[in-house]
């Protein structure tokens, strides 16, 4: 594959070095004293810019809320009087095309009038507590992967692999990455027909680690990442059914553990499949229970390959799309969401290409994730079928909630080129709060027995 960049310091060549090896090899003193410094950020990416300026250098992310924060769950846009360097469109597309997916190449082609993407000043807001960065450190020097399954070693809250040595660790980095310590939130989800009718569906989402629980035990159920708890509140037909998760670490020596509470018979039952290409909720076929979150749970069943380092337009701080307020019906429009909402800049990303593994099953027979250097959330994931055609593309909006902070999506998007469908979820911006990211949480929350309570209309 051909790069339009390959200008990268000593430290990014080392990491695409490394990447060729499928062996995990000890990160050494020296280069994790390098985490925070002049040559890598906390999380590993390059602090210096590219060689024309569009990516500035790292300088220590977004530090202060800004004048328009009023404090409180809902955030504001720091940077409201940006303007598009320039937008993208089927027009120009050629022009840009080595900074784009393929899966975003096939959105130009399949909306020719109506896909564009705005690109705005770059800026490196990305930042964390200095607890999770002390904690990532540490996980540098100490965590290591358990084959296709798991992790050895791996304190919550850090990031197990800043300094990652090849594909697999870098998908670890997404899935284990600092998300804060209890997270509420209510949000919708949309699935709109073809010619933009919809239907939204209300989630009230709880998650929460086990070490941040009101009454957490040390060492009780160390296979376990986070607790999560899904509860449908709208339509009135799913109103009260609950999906509860303990998300193991190693899931293929212990699968994740999840419960549904069906509010019509009221009962309790396992849900062995809500995992891998399960059905997601709610969402008529058109994700499966791993497309959330981009991408979720074990990566058991797929070989990683880091495939190189490159520039690429993707979504970034994208606050337009998360503005209090905003009416959903301008945001969701036929075929793909409202792109002038959009912001995109141009990023250093890591390619790692998912292939199925023979043995295996899964609906899609290839993945090919392209993860955010300062972040190391996936950006957009293009998704093949079993012929090995393009199927559906995968975006995600994201943005830095600077009051905890904490970077998440503002709105994560999947599109079928097939049937000209789509699910766009996280949409938040006429509920009653925002998003809160150190909620407090009680074990037996989310504890089976539990369920009944939660799914009382």
């Amino acid at each position: 594959m051909k790069f339009a960049s390959r200008i990268f310091s000593s430290a990014g060549l080392l990491v695409i070095a490394l990447g060729a090896s499928s062996g995990h090899a000890k990160v050494d003193q020296a280069q994790v004293d390098k985490l925070g410094g002049s040559e890598l950020t906390i999380t590993g990416a390059q602090v210096a810019g590219n060689a024309d300026g569009s990516i500035p250098a790292y300088t220590g992310g977004l530090k202060e809320s800004p004048a328009c924060y009023k404090g409180g769950s809902w955030v504001c846009d720091p940077f409201p009087d940006d303007k598009p360097l320039f937008v993208i469109s089927a027009q120009n597309v050629e022009q840009y095309k080595d900074k784009l997916s393929p899966g975003q190449l096939a959105m130009f082609r399949k909306y020719p009038d109506s896909f564009r993407m705005p690109v705005y000043q770059t800026r490196r807001t990305f930042r964390m507590p200095d607890n999770v960065a002390q904690i990532t450190r540490q996980n540098a020097l100490q965590t290591e992967t358990l084959g296709a399954t798991g992790l050895k070693n791996y304190t919550p809250m850090g990031y197990p692999f800043p300094i990652a040595q090849n594909g697999i660790e870098m998908v670890w980095n997404h899935i284990a990455r600092w998300r804060g310590t209890g997270v509420d939130r209510f949000a919708g989800q949309a699935t709109p027909q073809a010619n933009g009718a919809y239907s939204m569906v209300m989630f009230h989402d709880e998650v929460v680690i086990p070490a941040a629980m009101t009454d957490y035990v040390a060492g009780e159920d160390p296979n376990v990442m986070f607790y999560g708890k899904q509860t449908l509140i709208s339509p009135s037909r799913l109103a009260g059914n609950v999906l509860l998760v303990h998300e193991t670490i190693d899931q293929v020596k212990e699968p994740r553990r999840a419960w549904i509470y069906n509010s019509g018979q009221r009962r309790v039952r396992r849900a062995p499949q809500v995992a891998y290409d399960g059905p997601g909720t709610a969402a008529d076929g058109l994700r499966t229970a791993d497309n959330y979150d981009l991408y979720n749970g074990s990566p058991d069943r797929y070989t990683w390959e880091f495939k190189g380092k490159k520039e690429m337009y993707i979504g970034y701080n994208s606050y337009k799309l998360d503005q209090k307020g905003l009416p959903y019906d301008d945001i969701v429009k036929a075929g793909h969401i409202n792109q002038d909402l959009t912001r995109y800049e141009l990023h250093r990303v890591y390619e790692v290409e998912a292939t199925l593994r023979p043995g295996t099953r899964h609906i899609y027979a290839k993945r090919v994730f392209y993860f955010d250097e300062d972040s190391w959330m996936a950006s957009v994931i293009d998704h093949y079928d079993g012929r090995g055609n393009l199927w559906r593309v995968a975006e995600a909006h994201q943005m830095l909630f600077y009051q905890v902070p904490v970077q998440g999506y503002s709105l994560e998007v999947l599109y079928d080129l097939n049937s000209g469908r789509y699910v766009a979820l996280g949409l938040e911006n006429n509920e009653t709060k925002g998003v809160e990211w150190a909620a407090k949480y009680s074990k037996i929350e989310f504890q089976p027995g539990a369920l009944r309570r939660e799914g009382v209309r």
